[in-house]
């Protein structure tokens, strides 16, 4: 049973939240502040469920010490709407961004498509080549160049959709239904934040993108190998 952790400081939220959640099955621990999220989050939960506005540690600051050493998969919970903070969340490598007042069955319906984005990362035995990188999707592994670089799920499932096919070009549209399942609202600046995070991690100069490349008007595709134009 997929154990979640929920960061939230109003009760009544924090309570509905839990109840929809232990309803779908889940196995849920609630907690009131950034401290506690994260000495909860060390125990090693499936999926957390944060708020950014909670006391003793901003939520944001719990996102930046987790990516420090996890990949958990986080689903913001939060009243901040500004497209500022949906993109700092996204930037710091969070898998989804939920705005109150919400649906509390949307919520589970999304907690559920990250947990099974997160399995379908680890289940296929299969490895993807694409010039010096190798992404072992079975072992949420990446490795450019011979060193190994650190992914969250979201991340390795929109890498390695792109380099399965070099040169063919993915709108952010298609690359939101594969992170999702359903594209809840076409908020494809997620799509951007997911891509920048990626080109920090594997490009040589993210600047000047060596394997992801910009379509302008159209999306995004992985470099073709240089045998393919000869």
């Amino acid at each position: 049973m997929p154990r979640i952790l929920v960061a939230e400081d109003e009760p009544k939220i924090s309570a509905l939240v839990r109840d929809y959640l232990t309803a779908a099955g889940f196995t849920v621990t609630v907690v009131g502040d950034g401290e506690a999220a994260l000495r909860e989050a060390r125990q090693g939960p499936d999926l957390v469920v944060l708020d950014l506005g909670l006391p003793k540690r901003d939520g944001l600051d719990v996102i930046r010490e987790l990516r420090r050493s996890s990949n958990v998969p986080v689903v913001i919970l939060t009243a901040r709407g500004e497209e500022s903070d949906r993109v700092a969340g996204l930037e710091m490598g969070t898998d989804d961004y939920v705005v109150k007042p919400f649906s509390p069955r949307e919520l589970v319906a999304r907690v559920r498509a990250v947990l099974r984005r997160a399995e379908l990362a680890a289940a296929p035995a299969e490895v993807v080549h694409a010039g010096d990188i190798e992404v072992d999707v079975s072992r949420l592994r990446v490795v450019v160049a011979g060193k190994p670089v650190d992914l969250t799920a979201s991340e390795m499932q929109l890498l390695a959709q792109l380099a399965r096919q070099p040169g063919r070009v993915f709108t952010r549209g298609q690359l939101l239904d594969l992170l999702h399942g359903i594209a809840f609202e076409s908020y494809e600046r997620a799509i951007d934040s997911h891509i920048k995070n990626i080109r920090k991690k594997i490009e040589p100069d993210p600047a000047h993108p060596r394997y992801i490349q910009t379509v302008y008007g159209l999306g995004y595709r992985f470099a073709e190998p240089p045998e393919a134009h000869a």
